[in-house]
C-alpha cells in the first residue's frame, strides 16, 4: 500500500473514532476488563458496566450493580458478592459477544424471601439471595438449556435449572446442581 493511501486510511479511522461520543468510547471493554450487561425484568432498568479492570473491582460500578440487583419489592439495596459478578461474566462470555442477561432475582430482603418461601416450595428459607451471593437469570435469544450449560461450565458454585419458571439460578456457594 502506498504511503499516501495508508495515511488517508489511518486519518479516516482516527476521525471516526474521535467523532464518537466519549461515553461510547469508554463503554467498550478492553482486554483485561470484565463487563456485564444486565436488565432487571421487574424494574425495567438496564446497565452496561465495566466492573473490574487493572486487577481490581471498581467501587462506583459495584454501587451501580448493587442498585440494579436490589430487592425490587422493598427497594432494599445490598452489597452483591463481587465473585458473583465474576461468575456472571464467565457465563455471559460463553453466551455471545456482550449479551444482555435478564435478571429475575438478585438480592432479596429477609421479608421478601420469607414471602416467596411461604408461597413456593422452590424457595430456600436460608437462600443465598439473602447474602447477595445468588442471582436468577435468563437470556433472550438463547435457549434456557444453553444458559444452564454455560452456568455449569463456569464451575463457580451452585446452579439450579428452572425450565417451568424460565430461569437459571447461579450462586457462589459450593459446587452443586439441581
Amino acid at each position: 500500500m502506498n504511503p499516501r493511501r495508508s495515511f488517508l486510511k489511518s486519518s479516516v479511522v482516527l476521525a471516526s473514532a474521535l467523532s464518537l461520543p466519549a461515553l461510547a468510547r469508554t463503554a467498550k471493554a478492553t482486554p483485561g476488563e470484565r463487563t456485564l450487561r444486565l436488565y432487571n425484568t421487574h424494574t425495567g432498568e438496564s446497565l452496561r458496566s465495566v466492573f473490574w479492570t487493572e486487577g481490581r473491582f471498581l467501587p462506583e460500578s459495584l454501587t451501580d450493580i448493587n442498585k440494579l440487583l436490589r430487592d425490587h419489592r422493598s427497594n432494599t439495596v445490598a452489597e452483591i458478592d463481587p465473585q458473583l459478578l465474576v461468575l456472571l461474566n464467565r457465563v455471559s462470555t460463553q453466551l455471545g459477544r456482550d449479551p444482555v442477561l435478564h435478571v429475575i432475582s438478585g438480592y432479596r430482603s429477609p421479608e421478601t424471601n420469607q414471602l416467596l418461601a411461604e408461597a413456593s416450595d422452590g424457595v430456600a428459607r436460608h437462600s443465598m439471595h439473602l447474602e447477595g451471593k445468588a442471582i436468577d437469570i435468563r437470556m433472550p435469544g438463547q435457549s434456557l438449556s444453553h444458559v444452564h450449560k454455560a452456568a455449569l461450565n463456569a464451575r463457580g458454585g451452585g446452579v439450579g435449572y428452572y425450565p417451568d419458571s424460565q430461569f437459571v439460578h447461579l450462586d457462589t456457594g459450593r459446587l452443586r446442581r439441581w
